[in-house]
């Protein structure tokens, strides 16, 4: 998405990062620019809004659930191999979370 208004910090970059920015997991500098990008552009302003709140209600609804620590192991893993760039199984929830090659060679 871009707004096609000229920023510092172009609209793609900053939804590309906007779950950073909501959890905090950028540097402060990073932090700075995106605040500053929202004071300006209003459809990013609204995406963040949106995001925000659906965050705000996910929590509410499901924030007392204890996550089993091998699936946060997966989803961390998932995460980093595709930080890294790298190619990432497609996963059949229905095979107990084997990927879709693994399963069909069985």
């Amino acid at each position: 998405m871009n707004c096609g208004e000229p920023h510092e910090t172009d609209c793609s970059e900053v939804l590309d990062h906007l779950y950073e920015f909501l959890d905090r997991e950028m540097p402060e500098g990073d932090c700075t620019k995106f605040e500053v990008h929202f004071e300006e552009c209003s459809p990013c302003l609204e995406k963040y809004g949106l995001e925000q709140a659906v965050k705000k209600l996910v929590k509410r609804c499901c924030g007392q659930d204890e996550v089993p620590s091998d699936l946060r192991s997966k989803v961390m893993g998932r995460i980093d191999l595709i930080r890294a760039g790298e190619a990432v199984p497609e996963l059949d929830i229905t095979l107990g979370g084997q990927d879709a090659a693994t399963a069909r060679e069985q």
